[in-house]
């Protein structure tokens, strides 16, 4: 029988299983097998002969591997454990791992990538008994060109990072081939775009000027004006930008660095608000990359398995990586290879396959109308969740004041720290033992204080509303009971941890061999 509603708890009961699970290693029983493979029949055996007798010696294994040696029952009981250890997409209200666009991913495509039919798929086999999924590739990279607004688009990238790297790959080949490499040698972004875009520029050899907010909080053009000279290559800019603002301005920006030579990328890392409304190469932009694994419904991996999407303008056709899935006039499909100008290889093969099979699938599923009822939905509820938020004590969204957001914001609890000495850190973590979680910031830490929520399209309103629950009453404890805020988590699978764990790398064992050598027999 239900409570009523006046008997329910204001937020979720939640505490998070605790097993004290083993390593997987530590629960080998010997001899104790989960399959038993059959013995090859002898016919075959006399056939076939010998098949390590070609291997030399430096490859062959003077013992058999240390693999664990379970049941099946016994490895099946240990994941779940594991997975009952664990906050997520498919638990819990993840609206707080901002800029990384935790959303439903649907199942029925992760049944898709793991057919038969593209499993028994190789990498090396002949392009002519691979057709299907070299077409479901093209088709991908047309899908994305025509959202993009380029001309073409690669899918070679593994991750974002990775697709950023591509970009900047690109235009120095570019400005290589005209013979201006030596003079460009600086490139601009903004404080609040990603970081992987000066990262990456400056791994490339560029030096990298940022620049920050004007008084209104949107990316001073005044600034980029100043800093834009014949010695700039390219300005690598994600818009909207971290804070969820938008650059409105962003054309005259492009429009800009063409004016002195210098190409434009754009990091579409935040796309999930913009699907069918505003496109890069509307803004003029020569270059841009997507993220499978956030705005194209596959799964985000914790960091992997990515996969990036790299759309340029016809004249950074050529610089694309190889090779490059295209479509003879006869309608085949083929790997072309014979790209002079290519940057070459920037992962093995073509891609990750399974990712761009369900981004195929999503964006086919959805259509031109549901990729922006996607968008429309996310910065809904995104200036929703904005809404509650700012109501909470203690709360505030820096950066264009009172203007809206698009598909997340980077708030601030700064006003809380000062009155209660609680960080937005403490406060993350006290919100796990509600069985919510959110993200900070990228460093350095520009926003004070802060914390990035990014609500997607796949939340509903009453969901919207249990998180802002749980952040007012976090921030409500922070003033009246600050020590259990201080002392959390109370209910997670590890309680309080001590950070100086995790700076000495002499306490850190990232194997089971480096534990063993470590620690002894791990017992």
């Amino acid at each position: 029988m239900s409570l009523p509603v006046a008997a329910k708890p204001a937020l979720r009961r939640f505490h998070q299983a605790r097993w004290d699970e083993p390593v997987i290693f530590e629960l080998t029983a010997a001899g104790e097998r989960g399959v038993v493979p059959s013995q090859v029949e002898p016919g075959v055996r006399d056939s076939v002969g010998d098949v390590l007798a070609g291997l030399p010696d430096g490859l062959r294994r003077t013992a058999p591997p240390a693999l664990p040696e379970l049941g099946q029952l016994r490895v099946l009981k240990h994941y779940l454990r594991l997975s009952q250890e664990n906050l997520g997409a498919d638990l819990n209200v993840d609206v707080g791992q901002g800029t990384c666009t935790m959303k439903y991913s649907p199942k029925v495509n992760d049944r898709l990538a793991a057919h038969a039919s593209l499993l028994d798929l190789h990498p090396l086999q002949d392009p002519a008994d691979a057709q299907g999924i070299l077409e479901i590739i093209w088709r991908t990279q047309r899908m994305l060109a025509e959202i993009s607004g380029m001309d073409e688009v690669g899918l070679h990238t593994q991750g974002g990072s990775a697709a950023i790297w591509t970009n900047i790959a690109m235009i120095r080949a570019w400005f290589e081939a005209r013979g201006e490499a030596e003079q460009r040698t600086e490139v601009i972004t903004t404080i609040f775009s990603h970081p992987s875009n000066a990262a990456t520029a400056k791994a490339a050899g560029y030096d990298v000027i940022t620049i920050y907010p004007d008084a209104d909080g949107y990316p001073d053009i005044e600034a980029f004006r100043r800093a834009l000279s014949p010695r700039t290559a390219a300005i690598m800019v994600t818009n909207p930008e971290d804070t969820g603002i938008y650059n409105p301005r962003i054309a005259e920006w492009v429009e800009l660095a063409h004016s002195v030579g210098a190409l434009a990328s754009y990091d579409q890392a935040n796309a999930n608000g913009i699907l069918g409304i505003t496109r890069a190469r509307d803004a003029g932009f020569d270059v841009c990359h997507f993220n499978l694994h956030k705005t194209f419904g596959t799964p985000h991996g914790s960091g992997g398995p990515g996969a990036g999407a790299n759309g340029v303008a016809a004249h950074l056709a050529p610089f694309l990586p190889r090779p490059l899935v295209v479509r003879d006039e006869d309608g085949t499909f083929r790997l072309d290879d014979d790209r002079p100008l290519s940057i070459g290889k920037v992962a093995p093969f073509y891609g990750v396959v399974p990712n761009i099979v369900r981004a195929y699938a999503w964006i086919r599923a959805l259509g031109a109308e549901g990729l922006r009822a996607v968008a429309e939905t996310a910065v809904l509820n995104n200036n929703y969740l904005m809404a509650r938020v700012l109501a909470i004590p203690g709360a505030s969204a820096p950066y264009a004041t009172g203007r809206r957001r698009i598909e997340q914001v980077r708030y601030s609890w700064q006003d809380l720290f000062t009155d209660t000495g609680i960080t937005s850190e403490e406060l993350g973590v006290r919100a796990s033992d509600y069985g919510m979680h959110y993200w900070t910031s990228h460093h350095p830490y520009v926003v004070p204080q802060p914390f990035t929520l990014e609500p997607t399209e796949s939340y509903s309103m009453a969901e919207l509303d249990e998180y802002a629950d749980v952040l007012a009453q976090v921030a409500r404890e922070a003033r009246e009971t600050p020590d259990v805020v201080r002392t959390a988590p109370h209910n997670q699978t590890v309680h309080h941890t001590h950070h100086d764990d995790l700076d000495d790398p002499a306490r850190w064992a990232t194997s089971w061999r480096a534990y063993q050598r470590k620690y002894g027999s791990g017992t």
